[in-house]
């Protein structure tokens, strides 16, 4: 590799140190090779379920051992945000999801010592998750908060929120089932509030687009980090029509999305 990096440097290149050049480009091969080999920590917990099972739709009933609600999390970080709300809802069965092995061990971790039996974990891609692992009209509540906001213009056709999205997700909410979304991010929060304002399917539950403060609502650690510096997180929440039957919503496959190879996602 130093022979290749000597062969593209100029023959009259004198104002840096050749030397030096190499060096920090054989350090940077050094790291990048340690990324790439980054062992990925087995989860060994009883509530997390490996993603390879996910071949057709899966008995839930059979997962949890009884028949209650499922709700799912979509991102669900270290586990703060669904630690709590399984707490204030024994009575309903929380799957809770992220493509980060690490967030997903951690996750595992505050569940297995609090002791909570209504929560059980995955190492998945949401959309991945919809096409193979859920039957439509199976879930009472979709919770999603503070995704990554993509905030560079070009970018943000990569969010996980959008309209293809959205339509997909109306097939597998229950009637009157509910969908919470969250961000630290106003541009977010807006294209989210235009994209779902009409959408077949879906009805507001607040007052306006969104709001600033959801009673009852847990607050991540994530999300405190913001409100500690001041700056709004930004809520939504509508619910899936009962009046619109799941044949007269609009027809859409979720998107794979840029998370294509999620299984190969860094484990920060």
């Amino acid at each position: 590799m130093i022979s290749v990096v000597k062969s593209i440097l100029p023959v009259d290149f004198t104002d840096f140190d050749r030397a030096s050049i190499e060096l920090r480009f054989l350090n940077l091969l050094m790291q990048l090779e340690q990324l790439m080999t980054q062992r990925i920590i087995p989860i060994t917990s009883p509530n997390f379920i490996a993603g390879e099972v996910l071949d057709c739709p899966m008995d839930w009933t059979a997962v949890f051992g009884n028949s209650r609600p499922l709700a799912l999390e979509i991102g669900c970080g270290t586990g703060h945000f669904i630690l709590a709300q399984a707490r204030k809802q024994p009575d309903i069965n929380f799957l809770a999801i992220d493509i980060y092995n690490k967030g997903c061990l951690k996750t595992c971790a505050k569940i297995d010592e609090a002791g909570l039996q209504n929560v059980r974990v995955m190492r998945v891609e949401a959309r991945w998750l919809m096409e193979t692992g859920l039957r439509p009209e199976s879930l009472a509540a979709v919770y999603i908060n503070c995704p990554d906001p993509w905030p560079k213009k070009r970018h943000r056709r990569r969010r996980l929120v959008n309209r293809d999205f959205l339509e997909s997700l109306a097939h597998y909410l229950l009637p009157d089932g509910d969908f919470f979304f969250s961000t630290d991010f106003d541009n977010y929060a807006e294209d989210v509030a235009e994209q779902i304002r009409n959408l077949p399917g879906y009805g507001n539950m607040l007052q306006s687009d969104w709001v600033h403060d959801l009673p009852g609502y847990p607050i991540s650690k994530y999300m405190q980090r913001f409100l500690d510096k001041g700056q709004p997180i930004y809520f939504i929440h509508h619910q899936r029509d009962a009046r619109v039957s799941r044949g007269k919503l609009p027809s859409s496959t979720a998107q794979r999305g840029f998370r294509v190879d999620w299984q190969k996602a860094e484990n920060g």
